[in-house]
């Protein structure tokens, strides 16, 4: 110890300057810590912007697909209830121009989501489906309404009388209280009054043409 103290005896105006270069290292070491402190918090928000944007793509990529099956089992309540079709016919009348553009905008939407919703793709393709979406529900409620405000107007009395005619006879068909042979008649009957009037979808049919089998007891082609 006393050499040293012999140095800064003999040496001691090195004192200031010495300490104004150690100021400097402590001043660039802190300088170096805090940047480097700041690029570590700029890379970790980056990292959760990154992460946030992910979530919130795939959050919005299964409310479409939500929104994109509502409108479909929607139209499934008209396809499958043949019903629900002789009351509101232009839901299926492609001679409607509200209905045409409901199942282009339905062809649209279908052939645009996506078979894996976990890969998307990039912004375009999700910013297409959404508004093939959009449209989809656009145009089936504008169909729905209207079809709901015609329901069978653009019938003639005729017409109107035929569909009411084949509704009491679905409900025949339909009734478990009724013969097989009474069912199976009224549903022929019913589909011979509908012919020429309301073009039944293949589900429509398929699905009506089931229920009736089922209730008498036999196979499909029994109903047709």
């Amino acid at each position: 110890m006393q050499p040293l103290f012999d140095f800064i005896g003999h040496f001691w105006w090195l004192i200031f300057p010495l300490s104004g270069v150690v100021g400097g290292w402590s001043k660039a070491w802190s300088k170096a810590s805090e940047q480097r402190h700041q690029r570590r918090v700029e890379l970790y928000r980056l990292r959760n912007q990154a992460l946030s944007a992910e979530q919130a793509g795939e959050a919005e990529v299964a409310a479409l697909l939500a929104a994109h099956d509502d409108v479909n089992r929607r139209w499934l309540d008209y396809e499958l209830d043949v019903g629900k079709l002789i009351d509101f016919p232009v839901m299926t009348d492609v001679r409607e121009p509200l209905t045409v553009a409901f199942l282009r905008a339905k062809r649209e939407a279908d052939g645009l989501r996506p078979a894996d919703p976990a890969r998307m793709g990039n912004r375009t393709r999700l910013d297409e489906y959404r508004a093939a979406v959009r449209s989809f529900e656009l145009a089936f409620d504008i169909a729905e309404r209207e079809a709901r405000r015609i329901r069978d107007s653009n019938f003639s009395a005729e017409e109107r009388q035929k569909l009411a005619t084949a509704r009491k006879l679905l409900r025949i068909a339909e009734d478990e209280a009724a013969t097989p042979a009474e069912r199976q008649t009224a549903y022929k009957r019913a589909r011979h009054e509908l012919e020429g009037l309301i073009v039944l979808p293949d589900a429509t049919r398929a699905a009506l043409e089931e229920k009736v089998a089922r209730m008498l007891g036999t196979g499909r082609s029994a109903a047709t």
